[in-house]
């Protein structure tokens, strides 16, 4: 996996609960390009035909909160989020994308900061931000080796797989 991720902003506010990223209407479907097509309905209808793989969301606080369910972070990582920076998350939904190998990066200001379709790179290892439009940095709080090893083994199934067999 890379450690640094470089990719188009989408921004969004504060609170974006579980059923703005993934309706909860749509939770019978199971194909992942199916769950994928709905991708931040609930917040910007036609998000999951504008984004691109790579891109990143940016987002105030609270991000991930309600439902518990693993569909939200699932729905972003198969629509081809490359990683959400918010300046909070909720604590389940922050645990499933990380165990669902999506990364997620904790940075104060940042939605201040950062305006629709800039560029951003992030260092998932040190949690750096640099705008590549406005040439401005951002400290973010970077993720543990632990968590970069899950990461690079696209989730935590994949990384008990390969450390412990089936």
């Amino acid at each position: 996996m890379q450690l640094k991720i470089s990719g188009k902003a989408y921004i969004f506010g504060d609170n974006i609960d579980t059923d703005q990223i993934y309706p909860g209407r749509y939770l019978e479907l199971t194909a992942k390009a199916d769950i994928a097509s709905h991708c931040m309905e609930g917040a910007r209808p036609g998000f999951a035909r504008e984004v691109k793989k790579g891109d990143i969301i940016v987002a105030g606080k609270n991000f991930g909160c309600g439902s518990s369910r693993e569909h939200a972070a699932i729905t972003l990582k198969e629509a081809g989020v490359s990683a959400v920076v918010a300046e909070s998350f909720a604590r389940i939904f922050f645990r499933n994308a990380i165990n669902l190998g999506l990364p997620v990066i904790t940075c104060k200001k940042i939605h201040d900061n950062v305006k629709e379709g800039e560029i951003l790179e992030i260092d998932l290892s040190t949690g750096q931000i640099k705008n590549q439009n406005t040439g401005e940095t951002y400290r973010g709080e970077g993720l543990s080796e632990f968590v970069l090893s899950i990461l690079e083994n696209g989730g935590i199934k994949p990384l008990f797989k390969e450390r412990y067999g089936n």
